[in-house]
């Protein structure tokens, strides 16, 4: 088998493709939470600390040049340092969004594989020579000594 066979028996292997499969709803669900983040959560927590735009929270490290406007996008230009924990903010909440989601699906999965315990189940039958030993002990009790 060549290198091209052996190629397309490691593509074709269920995994691979159970794999790529994964990828890409990932990155479908990614961007699903992070629409959640930014236009249904993050609006929320803004609007409870008083800001417009959260992702623009930022602390200046260093005295920016004169006529820097004090936008976080400004000051990044400008070459002034800057600590944007907004955008880390941003970044933990859709990770622990995206956990929490993940956790509940995992945990549903988990939920639905198991399969119930069969109810009431005739217990199986036992096997021959069970039976046979049985009425050998049978037979051996009737017996007179």
């Amino acid at each position: 088998m060549g290198m091209l066979g052996e190629f397309r028996e490691f593509a074709v292997k269920g995994n691979v493709i159970d794999l790529a499969v994964g990828v890409i709803i990932g990155a479908a669900f990614g961007k699903i939470v992070d629409s959640l983040v930014g236009d249904l959560i993050m609006p929320l927590i803004a609007a409870l600390i008083g800001r417009v735009e959260f992702s623009n929270l930022f602390i200046v490290l260093r005295p920016p040049p004169a006529g820097t406007a004090m936008t976080l996008d400004a000051l990044k230009k400008a070459g002034v340092p800057v600590l944007a924990y907004g955008s880390f903010l941003t970044i933990v909440v859709n990770f622990l969004l995206l956990a929490f989601v993940i956790f509940l699906m995992v945990k549903q999965i988990n939920r639905l594989r198991r399969s119930p315990a069969p109810a009431d189940a005739p217990p199986p039958a036992p096997a021959e020579d069970v039976m046979l030993l049985r009425e050998i002990r049978d037979s051996l009790r009737r017996a007179p000594l």
